[in-house]
């Protein structure tokens, strides 16, 4: 079966941060945006660093080597592409990246909807 990017608002245009990130808290998900201000590019990535598993992508530096937007966690400065999300610096780890898209004024994220499995979120909610 095949799945929709669903979209959602994470903020208005004028909320971003210039050539940096935001922590964007979907459920019980936080997603970093970026926006590229020189670029006029926006990027969605996890907001968790997968070397210290805090959420801290948001509060890298954005920057290019070459065309390529990347991100460097604020804690170790291992960079992370923000189109691919696969590590830059020569680590194994990647990160999760979401399509992002703009419309009147306003920043939207997409997401993938996870399968409807309501053991999955009845065990969840248990623990």
């Amino acid at each position: 079966m095949e799945q929709t990017t669903k979209w959602f608002a994470a903020c208005r245009v004028e909320d971003a941060v210039e050539n940096g990130g935001v922590s964007v808290k979907y459920g019980h998900d936080q997603i970093a945006l970026f926006y590229f201000t020189r670029r006029n590019e926006w990027y969605a990535t996890q907001n968790e660093c997968p070397h210290r598993k805090q959420m801290a992508l948001s509060r890298g530096i954005i920057g290019a080597n070459g065309d390529e937007p990347k991100v460097a966690c604020p804690f170790h400065k291992k960079t992370f592409s923000l189109t691919t999300g696969k590590c830059t610096s020569g680590d194994e780890c990647a990160i999760k990246t979401y399509p992002v898209k703009v419309k009147d004024g306003l920043v939207y994220i997409g997401i993938e909807p996870l399968p409807h499995t309501s053991n999955t979120r009845i065990m969840a909610d248990r623990w």
